[in-house]
């Protein structure tokens, strides 16, 4: 049986591209698109505006309110007000591009695999020279930890990868997207995927193209978010950490202690410069791959990337570990998200 898509879309001021994304999504035929719910945050910058006229144009185009603001809780409301005939759920970033046939071949994907959920590949590309240099550190081994939704590779079933398709059956059954996740908020839905027996397909030939944060500050703030959200998946879950995820908080808590000791003896300061030195033979391998001065924009998006991850990581599972350890411990109390079926 064909499979039938509901596209859910969170949206926060995102007026660039959400008028052209709109327009293309309406080419796909209503047999295969049954629905386009966005889900808005409360955009300032004409976004609903530019939705209303596009919903006027065609009727699978509807509007929801997302009072949360998160994208979690935008996919949790999106999903609930989808066309109840859909069978899957096409999740599509606002501020991203994607091919013409991404939707179609998201949905052959599922029937060629049998996979409940699929993922695919971040083209990561910049538009300004210092997004261009993060761009080329998101895309690297050494930028990403040799994520395969970032750096490619055969397609196959994996554990995580960058959300494109959900099979609706699942997504009902495991409860949605935990909504006190405000990053990483896929991983852990992807560990509750796999706990309920579910498998995750990474189509590495299906890619859309990511546009990254525009400044170093807006980069920190992402990744130190992603490594919080990585920790409460580790508290929620208790899954191990993988070699590349246990990287950042060391080098966070190595550079901390080496530049504290260094005072005392000068030696521990070949620990950050050893860092240093680590990033920019990465960048300059980068940049004889693709010689622009922009790309030497990556030492400083490495680095921000790495602190930032670990910084955010750290604080989140040490206060969290605190907090769980002053919790009188109770029968049958533990985490799980709201709306989450026990």
């Amino acid at each position: 049986m064909e499979r039938r898509a509901a596209i859910l879309i969170p949206t926060l001021n995102e007026r660039a591209r959400i008028g052209i994304l709109l327009e293309q999504l309406s080419r796909l035929p209503d047999d295969i698109v049954l629905d386009i719910v966005i889900a808005d945050g409360g955009s300032t910058d004409g976004t609903r505006m530019i939705v209303d006229a596009a919903a006027g144009r065609d009727g699978r185009i509807r509007l929801i309110d997302n009072p949360d603001r998160i994208q979690a809780a935008g996919i949790n409301r999106a999903a609930a007000a989808a066309d109840p005939r859909a069978d899957t759920f096409v999740r599509i970033d606002a501020h991203a591009l994607y091919p013409d046939d991404y939707v179609p071949r998201i949905l052959a994907a599922f029937a060629e695999t049998g996979a409940e959920m699929i993922a695919v590949r971040l083209d990561t590309q910049g538009e300004t020279c210092l997004q261009r240099g993060i761009a080329a550190a998101q895309n690297s081994r050494i930028g990403s930890g040799g994520s395969a939704h970032r750096v490619g590779g055969q397609s196959g079933f994996v554990d995580h990868g960058h959300h494109a398709g959900m099979d609706r059956a699942i997504f009902r059954a495991i409860g949605g997207y935990d909504e006190s996740f405000v990053a990483n908020e896929d991983a852990e839905f992807d560990c509750r995927v796999r706990r309920a027996n579910g498998r995750i397909w990474l189509a590495t030939d299906i890619a859309m193209t990511y546009f990254p944060r525009r400044t170093l500050g807006g980069l920190f703030r992402q990744y130190y978010r992603y490594g919080q959200g990585r920790a409460m998946t580790r508290l929620k879950h208790g899954e191990r950490l993988k070699p590349r995820q246990m990287l950042p908080p060391l080098l966070v808590l190595a550079v901390i202690l080496s530049l504290l000791a260094a005072p005392i003896r000068a030696e521990f300061l070949l620990v950050p410069l050893a860092y240093l030195a680590l990033i920019s033979g990465a960048t300059l391998t980068l940049f004889l791959r693709k010689p622009s001065p922009c790309t030497l924009f990556a030492a400083p998006a490495i680095a921000t990337m790495h602190l930032a991850w670990g910084c955010g990581f750290g604080r989140k599972f040490v206060s969290g570990v605190i907090a769980r350890s002053r919790r009188p411990i109770a029968r049958g109390t533990g985490w799980h998200h709201k709306g989450e079926q026990e």
